[in-house]
């Protein structure tokens, strides 16, 4: 017999803190990439491309693990509240006029 043991929200919570640096370990650094490839080609080793590219990887990382942590951000997601009584039903519908 094989019984899966529940995932702690601990566990959970570590794994989305990794994937989140991961992400921001990668998409900065290939942002530098391209940064320092687009200073040397492009605009006169100048350092704006660097910082630039460097943002806009760490910012889409920070983006992406915003969405991670907070799933009600992400576009065009609806949040349908449970319904209060097991029938379905609305308190209110049981109330009758005299």
């Amino acid at each position: 017999m094989s019984s899966s043991k529940p995932v702690s929200s601990e566990d959970i919570i570590g794994q989305k803190y990794d994937r989140c640096l991961a992400d921001f370990l990668v998409k900065t650094g290939v942002g530098f990439s391209v940064g320092v490839v687009a200073s040397v080609i492009l605009f006169k080793r100048r350092t704006f491309p660097i910082a630039l590219s460097t943002g806009f990887g760490a910012g889409a990382a920070y983006a992406d693990c915003d969405r991670s942590f907070n799933p009600a951000r992400i576009p065009g997601t609806r949040i349908i509240p449970a319904s209060p009584s097991p029938s379905g039903t609305a308190p209110d519908e049981h109330k009758h006029q005299v």
